[in-house]
């Protein structure tokens, strides 16, 4: 049987999508990555069950990954309608479907939430706090009270109806939620390596009143334990991904 194919989606041309994909390959996965802001980008054939053009073969699970725009800037980003209603569609059809930072947004969007302006910006490594229902989540059972994830964003949304909050923030209320039973958000960026955050704050000196050198000491603190929390939510959803791909046996 083919391994499951992982279907990342990225916005901006700088993300490297950190340590994901490599995480997922190790779990058995495939990894395909559609780059959203190409207008030559091959996107899934429609309706379901969705399939990679060309011979690509069935997605397995989907990851919308973080980018600058807000979710409604369609006028400028026309692409953002198209991977709201691929992720809507993922999940109504059962397919693990995570949305990271951006991603998060899109989801709640797509199932009717508003996304808008946060209280404040986060940039930088922010504490958050798993509710009670992440300790049976698949995904984020492994959080403890004040873990430390990278953030890089300026806006939130409200949780969708029927949705289950799995993280909060002291700021920022929704960091973590489950939807739909496969769909997942998270406002934090647990992909996020080193030489991705490099690479995201070399073109940026100062932002939000932040340098690139303080949160480059920051991350030196934190990323070694994000990166063992990352290593175990990438490897659950491809877990995920790969428990749906696999046949029933019979009764």
């Amino acid at each position: 049987m083919a391994a499951p194919r992982v279907l990342c989606i990225r916005h901006d041309p700088l993300d490297t999508l950190g340590v994901a994909p490599q995480l997922l390959r190790e779990a058995g996965c495939e990894v395909a990555v559609l780059d959203a802001f190409d207008p030559a980008a091959h996107w899934p054939e429609m309706p379901p069950p969705l399939s990679l053009p060309d011979g690509g073969g069935k997605i397995g699970g989907l990851v919308v990954f973080g980018g600058e725009m807000n979710v409604d800037q369609l006028d400028r980003y026309p692409y953002l309608l198209r991977v709201r209603q691929l992720m809507r569609d993922t999940v109504d059809h059962g397919i693990p479907t995570l949305g990271i930072c951006l991603g998060a947004q899109l989801l709640a969007r797509a199932f009717g939430a508003a996304v808008t302006r946060a209280p404040v910006r986060e940039l930088g490594f922010v504490p958050v706090w798993p509710t009670k229902a992440a300790a049976s989540d698949p995904l984020l059972r492994g959080l403890t009270p004040g873990d430390q994830f990278f953030q890089w964003h300026e806006d939130t949304f409200d949780l969708p109806a029927g949705a289950t909050l799995l993280a909060t923030g002291r700021a920022v209320l929704t960091q973590a939620y489950r939807v739909g039973g496969c769909g997942w958000g998270v406002q934090f960026h647990p992909e996020v390596d080193a030489a991705e955050l490099a690479a995201w704050l070399r073109p940026v000196q100062s932002q939000w009143g932040r340098t690139s050198e303080e949160i480059l000491l920051e991350a030196a603190t934190h990323l070694p334990a994000q990166g063992r929390r990352a290593r175990g939510l990438f490897l659950a959803f491809a877990g995920l991904v790969s428990a749906r791909a696999t046949p029933s046996a019979p009764a």
